[in-house]
């Protein structure tokens, strides 16, 4: 009998039960593990490495916006992430998909459309909610920042969400592992792809990403 594993993020109690109460019935053995902020999330992904899938929320404690997704997209390359998001506007959608989530949930779905949208990915395929999203991205900045975005390599990527959230060079060397003169390289190699100065435009630029969520 199939055992599914699915890490729920989300900061919301409630909205994890249904969630949970959504997912249950698609596999005949289900395990489901809640983080109610990011931190929680990420560790849930690094402590269960066989799992099958991760809805996340875009606004949690912890994190702001795509950064979240960014950051575990770098870090757990290989588990599917699908964007469960009251912020469910066309721009959003395709930003989340560009950036790297196999789906995308909006959080007025019902029960069945959520269920639906879990065993679509859990086949390999691609989630989003009924809609034209093939629309460009109305503002041409932001469409070329997603596409600068997207050059970042997994481990940039990671670095970007730490400055992101504040970390200095020593704090994120500290968290990876690795150098502070790795993470040196890491920031100069960032600034050369956004096409920017300094570490503070790079974080700036992210978060114009992320300026359109309000949940």
């Amino acid at each position: 009998m199939q055992t599914l594993t699915i890490i729920i993020a989300d900061d919301h109690p409630l909205f994890r039960g249904a969630l949970s109460q959504a997912v249950r019935g698609i596999a005949g053995e289900l395990v489901i593990i809640e983080a109610g902020d990011f931190e929680a999330a990420r560790h849930a992904a690094e402590q269960n490495p066989e799992a099958d899938l991760m809805l996340l929320d875009l606004a949690m404690p912890g994190v702001s916006g795509f950064s979240g997704l960014m950051s575990l997209r770098a870090e757990f390359s290989g588990l599917p992430i699908v964007i469960v998001s009251a912020s469910d506007d066309g721009a959003t959608i395709r930003r989340a998909l560009e950036l790297g989530a196999s789906g995308f949930i909006s959080k007025s779905s019902g029960l069945d459309d959520i269920r639906a949208g879990v065993q679509a990915v859990l086949e390999g395929d691609i989630w989003a909610p009924k809609g034209d999203l093939s629309a460009p991205e109305e503002d041409p900045g932001l469409a070329e920042l997603i596409d600068r975005l997207k050059t970042l390599t997994p481990q940039q990527s990671r670095v970007l969400a730490m400055l992101g959230e504040g970390l200095l060079n020593k704090q994120i060397a500290y968290e990876l592992g690795v150098s502070e003169a790795t993470i040196k390289a890491h920031v100069s190699a960032i600034l050369l792809k956004l096409n920017v100065d300094s570490r503070t435009q790079a974080v700036i630029k992210l978060s114009k990403i992320n300026m359109a969520l309000v949940a």
